[in-house]
């Protein structure tokens, strides 16, 4: 490749602001270049990255596919410089390039993530420019949100992340349609996990469900081990509920349900078991694919789910008895002794889960009705918290109608669909002529 000649041509047709030419131009050399990587740094050096941000991105790019990267602390600094030089109209035929350099540089970091080095986090700030670049509004889901969402749970830094989960995404980015369904699937698993290393499970569960009842045509791995999560958090949240309430929403896709079931068997009968509420049960279950959970990493989550079934049995006392002593409820829910029931309730009493009093003189336990009369300033914010959001959300719903019914692709699913509907209507009635007034496929 003729050094000059790559220079020359990216000088020129950026001095001429010929950006689409320039683009394609570029995406024809990106072979090239990747074949080149020890005339990069000169290539590099002969452009001014304040001006020709174009061309050094595709440089950056071509650099990032290299296995033996040893400059780090270089290529985030020019990468930062490229993405905060770029102007609006070179950004308008960047969009596929900066895509491709935030999926490059979060995996290169995340593979050469080491003990002495913490180079996952030092690519936040980094792919969080390229986001929001490319982002035109909060709620818009862009590629390199999974890239983003990546690094912060490698690097087990949720600061810049949690503030963006938090944002209803009501808005997929085209961007050239570089954006696939598996950014989409990476960033609510990720989402998922960083949500569950926080310990916000409900956030987590809803991240999961997201992942696993997306519209498919074939299931995926991410999908797999979002179910797995799924399943086992649906039980850490909604444990006190009938085994039904775990079933996926009705808007699955079939494949879902007939494939990722049998995959994760491990797991569909840990939720057997665990509605049986017998702690042996359970128990057995774990020891018979414990394997399997720790291959998957899954079995912290497994752990939790004993313990979430030692508070179900419990919660469920309070209902037909108002008194019962340590020893009862101990032999009733599966722990070892009285001292054992006794910390898990007064663990249940501190985290608001019942309202007992227990007597240390004969280790008898009284179930309380809640104390709570619901007329509280605090009670009153959390009620005007949940409506105020209501209306926000049913504003936005209201919105996304409207957009909906008056975008082109709708309108003209619309005429399609009413076409197809005529022209059945008019073969119905013509069969139905042509029989002489009897049914079509009916005789006597």
């Amino acid at each position: 490749m003729a050094l000059d000649q790559f220079t020359s041509t990216v000088k020129t047709l950026t001095t001429q602001k010929s950006y689409a030419e320039l683009s394609e131009y570029l995406n024809k050399q990106s072979a090239i270049l990747s074949g080149n990587v020890g005339q990069l740094e000169s290539l590099y050096e002969s452009l001014d990255d304040n001006q020709h941000v174009m061309g050094c991105l595709a440089i950056i790019a071509a650099r990032l596919k290299s296995e033996n990267i040893d400059n780090w602390d270089q290529i985030l600094h020019r990468t930062d410089t490229l993405f905060t030089e770029i102007s609006d109209d070179q950004l308008r035929f960047s969009n596929g390039i900066i895509i491709e350099i935030c999926r490059q540089l979060s995996g290169q970091l995340v593979k050469h993530q080491g003990a002495g080095n913490n180079l996952a986090i030092r690519g936040i700030p980094v792919v969080q420019k390229a986001l929001t670049k490319l982002q035109t509004k909060p709620c818009m889901l862009t590629a390199p949100h999974a890239d983003l969402a990546k690094l912060c749970l490698k690097a087990q830094c949720f600061s810049s992340i949690l503030p963006l989960l938090d944002i209803d995404i009501t808005k997929v980015a085209k961007e050239d349609e570089h954006f696939d369904a598996l950014s989409l699937l990476l960033y609510y698993y990720y989402g998922g996990c960083i949500y569950l290393a926080v310990k916000q499970y409900e956030k987590a569960l809803y991240f999961f469900e997201v992942t696993v009842t997306s519209p498919t045509g074939a299931v995926s791995h991410v999908m797999l081990e979002a179910y797995k999560k799924y399943l086992l958090l649906n039980l850490l949240v909604h444990g006190d509920k009938p085994k039904d309430f775990i079933t996926l929403p009705k808007y699955t896709s079939p494949i879902v349900n007939k494939f990722l079931k049998p995959l994760a068997h491990a797991y569909t009968e840990i939720v057997t078991a665990f509605h049986l509420n017998s702690v042996d049960e359970l128990r057995a279950v774990i020891n018979k694919y414990r394997e399997v959970y720790e291959s998957d990493r899954n079995i912290g989550l497994v752990n939790q789910v004993v313990k979430r079934q030692v508070t179900s049995n419990i919660k469920r006392l309070t209902k037909p008895f108002v008194t019962l002593s340590l020893v009862d409820v101990a032999s009733r829910v599966g722990l070892e002794n009285p001292q054992a029931a006794e910390k898990e309730i007064i663990e249940m009493m501190r985290e608001g889960c019942i309202h007992a009093t227990i007597s240390q003189q004969d280790g008898m336990v009284s179930f309380d009705p809640n104390p709570e009369s619901y007329s509280s300033p605090e009670v009153l914010r959390l009620v005007e918290g949940i409506a105020t959001r209501a209306i926000t959300l049913d504003k936005k719903v209201e919105k996304l109608t409207e957009e909906i019914m008056i975008s082109k692709q709708y309108l003209r699913r619309m005429v399609s669909g009413k076409e197809q509907d005529e022209e059945e209507r008019l073969s119905s009635n013509s069969a139905v002529s042509s029989g002489g007034g009897r049914l079509p496929g009916y005789t006597m």
